[in-house]
């Protein structure tokens, strides 16, 4: 990703200062999402410009970026010039197909655009009165109710069936404590099962009570030090040390790789093996391909605890919402018939 500008007044160690301090200071997933954001940025700009990146850039090209993604390209003339750009990015790879892109995804590649130009301390083209107003027009006609992150939440139900699955190898026991951490501790996200490290585990608790505590280092909506602890008791806690002690992990990663022989390696598993653990329990369990993706771990609790009955302050003290609204959609999301609410009479 683009790097701070340096002032005239700093030294170079003080330019690699600046820099380490940027990347430290930035969240794992920001740093991707930027990563991914400019190679398709300057990807586009090649092919629509023949040209590369400008700091600050245009406000002429900026205006453009925002016109070829605010329109459906299907219709489009085989010859007009952003469907041509938009098949060349589908070939390597960088963009989907020739619909319009979400609006989330346009106002996201927007906001690393901008901070990119925040850091080299420039004026960035989002900010030009007629391209502020392009963008606005582009999001209002481009409105559309979000899709959900997965198709279906992962309840109680379906989760049983998924542990189900698991039987006596360490694969098994891996992904068993995979799925209830990240069920029961709030709905975790994929990023943040894969970050844990075995000393973000305390178990000082678990003979005497049966509880562990986890302590994450941040998520999407806390900061570093700002996360408060969380619990997993029962049969999370078991299947959670369970396979600490099968892996015997003292230290390091608290989940990693298989391998072919059953043991465990020593690196750290990657959010896209998470993805790709949960996809296949589900297929284990009998469920259609894409039936839900590794959120539906979150929307799954949440909707469960909907289910259940149980205070929406309660869930979010555990899945860390930040936002009341957002958790509610959650629990909207349960049939009238099936909230306990309607059985206050009998």
């Amino acid at each position: 990703m683009p790097v701070p500008a340096t002032p005239p007044m700093l030294s170079e160690a003080d330019h690699e200062a600046l820099t380490d301090l940027y990347v430290r200071g930035t969240p794992e997933n920001t740093l991707r999402a930027y990563e991914r954001d400019l190679i398709y940025i300057t990807a586009w700009k090649a092919a629509r410009f023949g040209a590369a990146l400008e700091w600050p850039e245009r406000e002429d090209v900026a205006l453009a970026f925002i016109l070829d993604h605010a329109r459906d390209l299907r219709d489009a003339p085989e010859d007009d010039r952003p469907r041509l750009v938009a098949e060349e990015l589908i070939a390597r790879g960088l963009r989907r197909g020739l619909e319009c892109p979400a609006p989330s995804t346009l106002d996201r590649r927007i906001a690393s655009w901008r901070a990119f130009h925040r850091m080299r301390n420039l004026p960035n083209p989002f900010e030009a009165p007629l391209v502020r107003q392009a963008r606005a027009k582009a999001r209002r006609a481009a409105a559309r109710a979000p899709a959900p992150k997965s198709k279906n939440p992962i309840t109680r139900e379906v989760l049983m069936r998924m542990l189900d699955t698991c039987r006596g190898s360490v694969r098994d026991c891996r992904d068993r404590a995979i799925l209830l951490l990240g069920w029961a501790s709030g709905g975790r996200r994929r990023s943040e099962i894969a970050g844990l490290m075995r000393e973000d585990v305390d178990l000082r608790e678990f003979e005497p009570k049966g509880v562990a505590w986890i302590s994450l280092v941040e998520t999407k909506t806390t900061q570093k030090g700002e996360t408060p602890r969380l619990v997993l008791k029962g049969r999370a806690a078991r299947a959670l040390v369970h396979w600490i002690e099968v892996a015997g992990i003292e230290e390091g990663p608290l989940f990693r790789p298989v391998s072919r022989a059953d043991r465990p390696l020593k690196r750290r598993l990657t959010p896209e093996a998470i993805h790709q653990i949960v996809r296949r329990r589900l297929e284990l369990a009998g469920y259609p391909r894409g039936f839900a993706s590794p959120h539906g771990l979150r929307s799954g609790f949440l909707t469960q605890a909907a289910l259940d009955g149980a205070p929406i302050q309660a869930a979010m003290r555990l899945s860390l919402h930040r936002s009341m609204a957002q958790a509610q959609r959650y629990y909207d999301d349960v049939e009238l018939t099936d909230n306990p609410a309607t059985d206050l009479l009998d």
